[in-house]
């Protein structure tokens, strides 16, 4: 009886071994930059190109009412001396509200630019994930990883998988050799 006991423990511990060693063998790893890719996509280029006209005139309105506030900052030292109080309080009034306005403007414009940036990234992000999930299931990826957020510590360059997904996106601009900085 315990030689039977012995017999089947021994063939429950070879039968898992197998097991998990089949299991380990079909796994298969890949890594991928995501950032990288990203940035060559024609429509992140194209993206980036439309964030910087909208700071571009987001800057120039700025400008103009900075410089505003500056002619108005000056014309009030200037003549600062000789106004009545009644004046001096309308003019420091004007003034105050010439400060919140470039203020709310300020604001105003990083929310939209940040909003705008969302809508023309999302649609990319979205394009780039699908293509790594294409790519995964034809080449029978068990995980991909994303390199570009720093939490892989080893990867051979074997199992980088970007030029599939650059392929299956038809990007045919080069991989540079150090990838671009996140853009804020």
């Amino acid at each position: 009886m315990i030689k039977k006991l012995k017999l089947v423990a021994v063939i429950i511990v070879v039968m898992s071994s197998c097991v998990i060693t089949k299991a380990q063998q079909a796994l298969k790893f890949g890594h991928i930059n995501s950032t990288l890719l990203v940035s060559m996509m024609p429509e992140a280029k194209a993206a980036d190109s439309t964030l910087e006209k909208i700071n571009k005139d987001v800057e120039r309105q700025l400008k103009t009412m900075y410089d505003e506030y500056q002619a108005k900052m000056a014309d009030y030292q200037k003549t600062e001396a000789g106004l009545s109080e009644l004046v001096k309080q309308a003019k420091q009034k004007e003034l105050t509200d010439l400060e919140q306005r470039i203020r709310d403007f300020q604001t105003t414009a990083q929310e939209s630019f940040q909003k705008k940036k969302e809508a023309l990234y999302t649609p990319i992000f979205k394009t780039a994930s699908d293509a790594i999930h294409e790519v995964a299931k034809e080449n029978a990826f068990s995980y991909i990883f994303d390199s570009s957020l720093g939490v892989l510590l080893y990867a051979p360059d074997g199992d980088d998988v970007i030029d599939l997904v650059k392929k299956k996106l038809k990007i045919t601009t080069a991989t540079p050799s150090t990838p671009p900085k996140p853009k804020q």
